[in-house]
């Protein structure tokens, strides 16, 4: 439905049951999911939020928030449009995930954030299907995902600082989602450190099966390690910019 959408340029939102994504012209122009924090957190250390309900009351109704930010100089043009990219493919992954509940599209309906990068509804479809692949390859149990995450060992002292830190807040209540809120960071990377640490032995998974042998992890997908966010916005814009 997506991609037919793209193909008769349509405008309006499409509606899952994870997630919403907006369409103008037939790309994709914004998306959020419950899953998935949304833009204000992943850029709270940079707009407080008075900033955020400044721009909402004034440009909101216009559907030129983005426009505004960067008007207003509170953010700098790259700099909205890296955070808002990392974002939008975010929730994306959660809006089209299968078994996200029966599809619709409501006709004409704009997000108040207003067009910031619009991409290609085939480059976020297939960006998707990318990482499911890869947290697929990190660990194949998705079901561990939507759960709380606990902590398996109390003593891990080969992991990543990103990896601590989500550790640190593993407290059996806590699922991935939640993780990513408290720590302002994409939900999609947290699922990528929840996966490492469940192949570590690190966190339990919900399920009660013996552990498959994994497959080589890719080098590029290692590079990631460290700090998967800049990592892999990086790359999207670079594969956008080359469209």
């Amino acid at each position: 439905m997506l991609v037919r959408l793209a193909d008769e340029r349509a405008t309006g939102a499409l509606l899952r049951d994870h997630g919403t994504l907006y369409l103008a012209e037939g790309k994709v122009v914004h998306a959020e999911s419950p899953a998935s924090p949304g833009l204000d957190v992943l850029l709270h250390g940079r707009l407080p939020r008075e900033g955020w309900q400044e721009a909402f009351d004034r440009a909101g109704p216009a559907g030129r928030v983005g426009r505004f930010l960067v008007d207003s100089g509170r953010l700098a043009g790259g700099e909205l449009e890296l955070a808002h990219l990392g974002a939008l493919f975010d929730a994306a992954y959660f809006a089209l995930a299968p078994g996200s509940g029966p599809t619709r599209f409501r006709h004409g309906v704009a997000h108040w954030m207003g067009p910031v990068r619009p991409v290609s509804a085939r480059v976020v479809a297939r960006e998707c299907l990318r990482r499911r692949e890869l947290l697929d390859t990190l660990w194949p149990h998705p079901e561990i995902d939507n759960s709380p995450v606990v902590k398996d060992q109390l003593d891990m002292p080969h992991v990543t600082r990103r990896q601590r830190d989500v550790l640190d807040l593993a407290d059996g209540v806590r699922t991935p989602a939640d993780i990513a809120r408290a720590l302002g960071r994409p939900a999609f990377h947290t699922l990528i450190d929840v996966r490492r640490l469940a192949a570590a032995g690190a966190v339990q998974t919900p399920r009660d099966a013996p552990r498959p042998a994994l497959t080589p992890v890719p080098q590029w997908v290692a590079d990631l390690s460290e700090d998967p966010d800049v990592a892999l916005l990086r790359r999207l814009r670079d594969a956008l910019e080359a469209l």
